[in-house]
């Protein structure tokens, strides 16, 4: 239960151009956890392959305006929550991250930092691989879907407490976590 409100919250705290200043002003405590967690280098290049899909289609090449378009994104998202790779995780819940810090939980980087700690090592393990049922997604406009927690498909069973249901919109040319 935890998990999911400060998830929900985190969601809330960072906005897609605040993340990259949030970067900056916490390489050093990312620094240090990545050292701890992911010695090996295959780690921080898995990462960095996973940051560049998520900002090429905010530039040149928009992402597709699609149920499915949200949901590769959304997919995106809670492999990034599984890996603890914080830049995409805020990348991706920027906007609702922002509505969060403005809030008083602080910055993306930090608040996920704890969410991480909350998430059990089989879940972490099972968001790395979690699909998304498209038949679950609810497609309110052409620029907003919920993603229903009912919709993630993994080797383990979230609820609401746990992770929880997002809403996702089109800003900027790509899909992203506003509540």
């Amino acid at each position: 239960m935890a998990v999911s409100a400060c998830v929900a919250l985190v969601a809330c705290a960072c906005g897609p151009d605040k993340a990259k200043e949030d970067d900056a002003g916490a390489k050093p405590s990312q620094s240090s956890a990545s050292t701890r967690a992911a010695e090996p280098t295959a780690t921080p290049s898995a990462s960095a392959r996973t940051e560049k899909p998520s900002a090429e289609p905010t530039g040149d090449q928009p992402a597709p305006r699609t149920k499915e378009g949200a949901i590769k994104r959304y997919e995106l998202y809670l492999h990034a929550l599984g890996r603890e790779d914080i830049n995409t995780v805020c990348d991706v819940a920027g906007p609702a991250a922002k509505k969060a810090q403005d809030q008083g939980l602080g910055p993306c980087t930090s608040t996920y930092t704890a969410v991480f700690r909350m998430i059990s090592p089989a879940q972490k393990n099972a968001l790395k691989t979690a699909t998304v049922d498209p038949r679950r997604v609810v497609v309110r406009t052409p620029d907003k879907v919920d993603m229903p927690v009912a919709a993630v498909r993994s080797s383990a069973t979230f609820s609401e407490s746990d992770l929880g249901s997002y809403t996702l919109e089109y800003l900027k040319n790509d899909w992203y976590i506003t509540d």
